[in-house]
């Protein structure tokens, strides 16, 4: 007991040392608002009404409740302060990393190598993206299903069970609803049956209960199949979940925009990479765009790179299990996120490489176990060169968690790291454009459509920023020009309908408008201005419709409320409007109009009595 108590003291000390400073960084403009700040659902906290949409719903483009439920139990605890989300994604990878040291010293034995193997765990730059991100809690949560599982799969290995085997089971299913990246634990089960539980047998026949029933099977690995028939039925309906919420939600590139054979290649590419990356973590950037060019050369590089290290780690599988088992873990479990379903605008991510490098990390710690064999002096130098190494990628990650300080931070860097990084500069511009540094904002969307002249969203954003310098004309032209991209950009349809208002033509306004609700029924900003026109027109009974639906979707929209307010009013329903523009100065307590009308309200009300 005291063997394992110092490492996993050590364990963790380090790693909260070394992720400490997350809990100064702010939210970043990169899903944070999606997930918590402007999400209705999670602002309220744990509710029952929030516990229904969690497992019901498909918003942001994923199927993952227990993730809805991990950060409304945040804002429940700990209100909008980011700082203690932050830490809890850090306490979260360090129990990953512990439950990830006893899973290796349960099923191997050796100490000092499940030690390395954590460590590198908790101290990669690779990590930081995953856990200094706080809508990637996702990937912390899976991981901690993951590393369950991976315990109880030992536990029922060591001692065959019914209750076993649905606790396991049980943990699988928790995980795939925090990320479906587990959909491939059924395939490392059967690579830790291989090594190292030794439960691959080929040839030997044996009649066992392993699992849910009685099995009867002449080869020993077919019976294992069966065993993981549960698993991989859970994995199959988390598939077809994810791809119907990923399409749903828009989020999936069709085949035209990305061409299956550029995917091919930039997968097998990106495998490469990502080695590349584990060796030498330098340059890591939030965003990586899909490059404008794959050659055929990159793509046979990489798989003849692919295919040599799969048949030498085949070849050295009988003495040393490990090789194979590493390298396969890595292959495999990256398959959900190599880009042959492509989603977002990025050809790779740090964050996806959180579960995949424990592959390639066992081949480290076990292959330096063997290279310095029972020499005293191979092993004082080996250890004193992962202490080493621990030491230089332990400062390299508080480095690379410093850019997560905040948006700007985060993006500027992105934008030094990776060349032509027009997605990074996009997100600049955006970050800029909300903190009304226009000029500087102009200068990124024009850097960003420098590298990318059609991108949609780079298009939209300077439209966006030219009309609010006035130069409304010029606005229009990369609105429009947008729309020529996505006709069913609601962004594009919001912001025209913004630069028509500016000039006064209401009517052509309205019609954006429409237009993007069309496309996007679900835009609670655009409902509201919807609303507010339909107001000024006159038509309040819509206008009334509308703040409804906006508040609908945004129960917490400050000026919704006060336009609601300020219709009911027009309507003698004084009572009523009372209520909205109480709720809104509660929302927004500097809103000025809104005080200004309640004291109407209110001079109303005692006027009548």
């Amino acid at each position: 007991m005291k063997q394992k108590a110092l490492p996993v003291l050590l364990l963790v000390l380090v790693t909260c040392a070394v992720y400490w400073q997350v809990g100064n960084n702010q939210f970043v403009n990169l899903d944070d608002a999606m997930y918590i700040l402007e999400n209705p659902q999670v602002r309220a906290g744990l509710t029952g009404e929030g516990f229904i949409w969690a497992f019901t719903s498909t918003y942001a483009s994923n199927w993952h409740p227990l993730t809805w439920l991990s950060h409304m139990l945040d804002v429940q605890l700990f209100g909008l302060d980011p700082g203690p989300h932050h830490l809890v994604n850090v306490l979260i990878h360090a129990i990953n990393t512990v439950l990830l040291f006893l899973l290796l010293l349960r099923m191997t034995g050796a100490y000092w190598q499940s030690v390395l193997v954590a460590a590198l765990f908790a101290l990669h730059p690779l990590h930081v993206e995953s856990v200094a991100w706080v809508a990637e809690r996702k990937d912390v949560l899976s991981a901690f299903f993951w590393m369950l599982t991976l315990l109880l799969y030992a536990w029922y290995v060591e001692r065959p069970g019914r209750g076993r085997y649905l606790l396991t089971l049980c943990a699988f299913a928790l995980g795939l609803m925090s990320k479906p990246m587990l959909v491939t634990l059924p395939a490392v089960l059967l690579l830790m049956d291989y090594w190292p539980l030794g439960r691959m047998q080929f040839g030997k026949a044996e009649q066992t209960r392993h699992g849910p029933g009685s099995i009867d099977r002449t080869s020993f690995p077919w019976r294992l199949l069966w065993e993981k028939a549960p698993f991989l039925a859970l994995s199959a309906a988390s598939s077809v979940i994810t791809v119907f919420a990923q399409h749903a939600g828009g989020a999936m590139a069709s085949v035209k925009a990305v061409p299956f054979t550029f995917r091919a290649v930039n997968a097998l590419w990106v495998y490469v990479l990502y080695i590349g990356k584990m060796v030498w973590p330098l340059d890591l950037a939030v965003i990586y765009p899909l490059p404008a060019t794959l050659t055929v050369t990159q793509g046979l590089t990489a798989g003849l790179f692919l295919a040599g290290t799969s048949f030498l780690a085949a070849r050295l599988a009988k003495r040393h299990p490990y090789l194979l088992v590493g390298w396969l873990w890595y292959l495999v479990t990256l398959v959900p996120v190599i880009g042959l379903v492509q989603v977002g605008r990025q050809a790779m991510a740090d964050r996806y490489t959180y579960i995949p490098l424990i592959g390639l990390f066992m081949m480290v710690a076990w292959g330096a176990r063997d290279i310095a064999g029972d020499s005293r002096v191979r092993r004082t130098a080996l250890s004193s060169v992962a202490v080493v190494i621990l030491a230089v990628l332990a400062v390299l990650t508080g480095l690379q968690t410093r850019y997560w300080k905040d948006s700007l931070t985060l993006f500027s860097h992105a934008a030094e790291a990776v060349q032509d990084n027009y997605i990074a500069h996009d997100a600049l511009g955006r970050v800029l454009t909300v903190a009304g540094r226009f000029d500087e904002a102009t200068h990124h969307y024009a850097e960003a459509l420098r590298i990318s002249p059609n991108d949609e969203s780079s298009l939209v954003g300077m439209g966006n920023v030219l009309v609010k310098q006035g130069k409304i004309e010029e606005g229009i032209a990369f609105t429009k020009k947008a729309l020529t991209m996505r006709r069913g950009s609601a962004d594009a349809h919001f912001n025209l309908g913004y630069a028509l208002l500016q000039q006064g033509r209401q009517q052509q306004a309205l019609e954006q408008y429409f237009e993007g609700l069309r496309n996007d029924p679900e835009n609670a900003d655009i409902h509201h201005i919807v609303g507010v026109i339909l107001g000024a027109q006159g038509e309040l009974d819509e206008s009334i419709r509308h703040f409804i639906e906006a508040l609908r979707i945004k129960p917490d929209h400050a000026e919704a409320h006060y336009g609601l307010g300020v219709a009911l009013l027009r309507q003698g329903k004084v009572d009523d409007s009372i209520g909205q523009f109480t709720e809104a100065l509660r929302l927004k307590p500097d809103f000025a109009q809104a005080r200004l009308s309640l004291d109407e309200a209110m001079h109303r009300k005692n006027r009548s009595r």
